[in-house]
């Protein structure tokens, strides 16, 4: 067992380094970055920026360097301090001046003159002030770096820290709702197998697992938000993850902002879809796992011995369906994390899964790698757990 275990955390710990090197890689060989919108700027004409700039721009977010040496200071914060490199010094102090400056005259009581002072800058420059930048003491030491502009100049872990508290709220109740009431289907649609309640379950699985996720929660948007509140009957609330001023809503009356009851009401359409598309999904597989192992032989022996129906389906049926149904269950702990990316997007639920979208959308790569990283992480700690749990429904199975 110890033999087994060193081996597979050796294992994981290459799958991982390879998975950094190969997202890294592609993210930052990807069309786009930091200097997207100023070469947008400058091909418009709207300001005066200058290659000079670019330059400068590039050396502060150490564009110019080796992609090796950027992966490093990245990944265990090596080499670290500023770097020199063809003259050119990296993660220096960088200023950028005021372009086009307020003059104003005051009077010099000294002398009796006017003077010229700056009062402040007709131009906002697009790197106003690029000082003390810090070098991230690597990713696996917990430092994720800052970010470049979804949460400009802050560390990582402060964004991750925001928006993951509501993606496991979110995640969490829809994946307990659809274990809970996913298997029982399942395994009553396998037990019942042709019987009419087997038909309207399967037909109805069908359509769930069919329906994209997205046009499902605009339907719902449209049925129980915009078309009741426009009526002026009861409506939810269809964006966000509670309101910022409070409201009131027909029998159910007044609710306060940021209250329990207003929480729970902004939870209830995103939960619906995710719960409904997951259920659909999850007790097709139990119950055609059921069918599988409906027909084996030890089950029909189970049957000759005289067990009841209810001990052959509990004890010795659902207990090996199990298997195939934990490889599923386990991968919801990445999933946990990532969030779900369409649903957050549709009903702007503030959680990982936007933040991930943001953070390409704005060419956030400090976000977007320390997302991938952690990911990759929990999916290799899934698998693992995954081959511990095998165990632990069947027997037979040995972990060397």
């Amino acid at each position: 067992m110890t033999a087994y275990f060193i081996r597979r955390i050796l294992q994981m710990i290459l799958v991982v380094l390879i998975s950094a090197v190969a997202s890294y890689a592609l993210l930052n060989l990807a069309p786009g970055g930091p200097l997207q919108g100023l070469r947008q700027v400058q091909q418009g004409g709207r300001f005066q920026i200058t290659e000079d700039d670019i330059a400068r721009i590039r050396a502060y977010f150490e564009l110019d360097l080796f992609l090796p040496y950027r992966f490093t200071r990245w990944l265990i914060g090596e080499p670290r301090g500023p770097l020199v490199i063809g003259g050119q010094e990296y993660f220096a102090d960088l200023k950028v001046g005021c372009r086009k400056p307020i003059e104003s005259e005051k009077l010099n009581v000294d002398t009796g003159e006017y003077e010229s002072i700056i009062t402040g800058c007709k131009e906002d420059v697009f790197m106003k002030d690029l000082v003390g930048r810090r070098v991230s003491r690597g990713v696996l030491l917990g430092d994720f770096g800052l970010s470049w502009k979804v949460l400009r100049d802050r560390p990582v872990t402060d964004l991750l820290a925001s928006r993951l508290p509501k993606t496991i709220e979110l995640l969490g109740l829809q994946s307990l709702l659809s274990i809970l009431i996913g298997i029982p289907l399942g395994v009553y649609s396998a037990v019942r197998q042709y019987s009419r309640f087997d038909y309207i379950f399967t037909s109805l699985a069908f359509m769930g697992s069919a329906m994209p996720t997205f046009f499902f929660g605009i339907v719902l948007i449209l049925v129980f938000s915009i078309i009741p509140k426009d009526a002026g009957w009861m409506y939810l609330p269809a964006g966000l993850s509670e309101s910022i001023r409070d409201y009131s809503i027909p029998i159910i009356g007044a609710v306060e902002a940021g209250s329990l009851k207003d929480r729970f009401l902004h939870l209830i359409l995103p939960l619906s879809v995710l719960t409904m598309v997951n259920i659909a999904g999850w007790s097709r597989f139990v119950r055609a796992s059921m069918l599988e192992v409906m027909r084996q032989d030890y089950v029909r022996t189970a049957r000759a011995k005289g067990l009841s129906e209810r001990v052959v389906i509990m004890r010795h049926a659902f207990r090996n369906a199990l298997i195939p149904f934990i490889t599923i269950v386990v991968f919801t702990l990445p999933g946990l994390f990532g969030g779900a990316i369409i649903t957050e997007s549709i009903f702007a639920w503030p959680g990982m899964g936007l933040l991930y979208i943001k953070a390409l959308g704005d060419f956030d790569y400090p976000v977007a790698m320390s997302i991938f990283f952690i990911l990759a992480v929990l999916t290799v700690i899934a698998t693992l757990l995954r081959d511990v749990l095998y165990t632990l429904v069947d027997p037979r199975i040995r972990l060397s």
